[in-house]
């Protein structure tokens, strides 16, 4: 409805605009525009907004008169080329266009990159640096975007000094970005430190360099350390069990298909690392929802780089979210010539939207087909399709695959507590309480440091009024393993609670109100309490807040209704 209105705004500032003179003026060196200029422009913008790029190629194209006399024009035309992968149109539109008085990012970038692929580096240089220069239109990378680029036009002029001057000028805020070029940077330039410089980072705590695992294998590979490149993706996929690249480089390296990993990306080459570049910029945009300005640096890092194929699982998502769900299930489908460890993903995501689309009778229908056509099945397919039919409320068929995947599941492996602690809260939704406990507390037995299955466990024992001392002190360990956590803190105050200790259940339920506060049952934990404190108007209050909450369940608001009737029994 937002964007309707906005949309609705638009068209009548469009309409007005005619609706005053057959021809409308511009600041702009005084250009007449007629109204066939301005109703393609419009619905191009509009278009594009909407994210369908091909309409908006369509009005846009019509609308080129207007190149070189409105230059927002120019940016929304150009960024338009780059989402339909029309690069050498871009380069020539940007050429066209470009002046030395102007600054526009997307021109300087485009140029650059086109005369980097020249191997024109002197021109290259100086479209990147003026990057530096456009603070104005792109606050957000100041002196960042530039710096990277100019690095690798002087490390592929062979300058190696120079290119580490420029990367050294990255702004502190980029570090993160910076170490992974610096790392590139070693490994094109065949320094001997880009090994240890991969191990220190995918050892850091303060950020997340999974996907760096693959890199370093890569690198391992190249350098014909096979065993070793075996070892770091093994070691890998158990921090990191639900990683793809992971997964895939795991099946490749296995299988003996080495050269596969090698072909996805080479340090020697200076396009890929700029295409992992412009992947980051891409996941970052992503990560703030917008997915538009994430898909035009996602495009770019697809044309330095299309051998990296995974990187279309980020433009899947992309269209996901922009409710592209025809485009987002036709990049899956391309996924799926990956290898085994794709198809099986991609058939994962097409199922996940086909519920929205047919149901979730169909959905499954469709994925259960797929899992039929592996080859070698895992305990983790199992798993996997389990979780699938846990998550739409399928509990016995999950306990069904959930049961199948412990069946082939090595001995010791990283998976076994979580398949045993996700079998577990599926009996439990069926009401087989007796082997959903022996699975959380085999699951417990096995690695015992699991915040989440220590508060399923002992709120379930709270919620029966047994185990009170025993749970206790699994919450507060659950608390100390997971700091600031709104649903095991609640547990914790709801144990004090059934211990009928009010005073000290106060302090945690309060405190999880407060990190979740549109949590109806939390908020009725809470009142309760408060009940129980002699404190009936605050109580009260909180119940009938519940009462508008979207969250609340039927059966809590009945339970409320009642109780804001009668209150509470205070026995003793």
């Amino acid at each position: 409805m937002k964007f309707l209105i906005k949309n609705i705004i638009i068209v009548l500032f469009f309409f007005i605009l005619l609706a005053q003179s057959d021809q409308a003026y511009t600041k702009e060196k005084q250009y007449k525009y007629n109204k066939e200029d301005i109703s393609n422009y419009f619905l191009g913008v509009i278009f594009a907004e909407q994210g369908h790029s091909k309409r908006a190629y369509k009005k846009l194209n019509k609308a080129q008169k207007l190149k070189n006399k409105h230059t927002q024009f120019n940016i929304e035309f150009i960024r338009t080329l780059i989402l339909l992968e029309k690069f050498n149109q871009s380069f020539d539109f940007s050429k066209s266009v470009w002046k030395e008085e102007e600054y526009f990012f997307e021109i300087d970038l485009l140029l650059g990159l086109n005369y980097f692929l020249e191997k024109d580096f002197k021109n290259a240089e100086k479209h990147f640096l003026r990057l530096n220069k456009i603070s104005r239109y792109n606050t957000y990378f100041e002196n960042f975007i530039g710096n990277v680029l100019v690095a690798w036009v002087k490390a592929s002029e062979g300058n190696k000094e120079d290119s580490y001057e420029f990367l050294s000028k990255i702004p502190e805020p980029y570090r993160h970005i910076k170490k992974t070029q610096d790392i590139f940077l070693q490994c094109y330039f065949d320094d001997n430190n880009a090994q240890k410089l991969l191990e220190e980072l995918i050892n850091d705590k303060d950020y997340n360099f999974s996907r760096y695992n693959f890199f370093l294998s890569n690198y391992l590979l190249r350098n014909n350390k096979i065993t070793e490149a075996k070892k770091i993706i093994q070691k890998s996929r158990e921090k990191h069990s639900s990683n793809i690249l992971l997964k895939q480089s795991d099946f490749f390296l296995k299988h003996g298909e080495y050269k596969k990993i090698e072909n996805f990306f080479n340090c020697k080459n200076p396009k890929d690392p700029l295409a992992e570049f412009f992947y980051v910029l891409a996941n970052l945009y992503s990560s703030e929802n917008d997915f538009k300005k994430s898909n035009f640096y996602l495009k770019i890092s697809l044309f330095l780089n299309d051998k990296f194929l995974s990187n279309k699982a980020l433009l899947a998502e992309n269209s996901y979210f922009q409710k592209k769900k025809k485009e987002s299930k036709e990049i899956y489908n391309s996924l799926m010539e990956i290898g085994p460890m794709y198809f099986w993903y991609a058939s994962k995501k097409i199922a996940l939207i086909l519920v929205d689309e047919k149901g979730k009778k169909y959905s499954l229908k469709y994925l259960k087909k797929s899992f039929s056509s592996l080859k070698n099945k895992n305990f983790e397919h199992y798993y996997e399709l389990a979780n699938f039919y846990k998550d739409n409320e399928y509990y016995e068929e999950s306990i069904k695959y959930y049961s199948l995947a412990l069946e082939k599941i090595k001995k010791n492996s990283f998976l076994t507590p979580e398949i045993l602690e996700r079998r577990g809260t599926s009996f439990e939704r069926i009401g087989d309480w007796k082997k959903a406990e022996k699975d959380l507390m085999d699951s417990l037995d096995i690695l015992p440091d699991q915040a989440h299955v220590l508060n399923y466990l002992a709120y379930s024992w709270v919620d029966m009024e047994m185990n009170l001392e025993k749970s206790l002190v699994m919450l507060k360990k659950a608390n100390e393993l997971k700091e600031n956590d709104g649903y095991i803190i609640d547990s914790l105050g709801w144990a004090y609670y059934v211990k009928k200790n009010y005073r000290q259940a106060n302090i945690f339920l309060q405190q999880a109100v407060q990190l979740l506060p549109l949590d109806p049952v939390i908020n009725d934990h809470y009142a309760d309490n408060l009940w129980m404190l002699n404190k009936s108007l605050q109580a009260r209050y909180i119940w009938k807040s519940i009462l508008k909450m979207k969250k609340t369940e039927q059966k809590l608001k009945d339970a409320i209704n009642k109780k804001l009737i009668f209150g509470i029994n205070k026995k003793s």
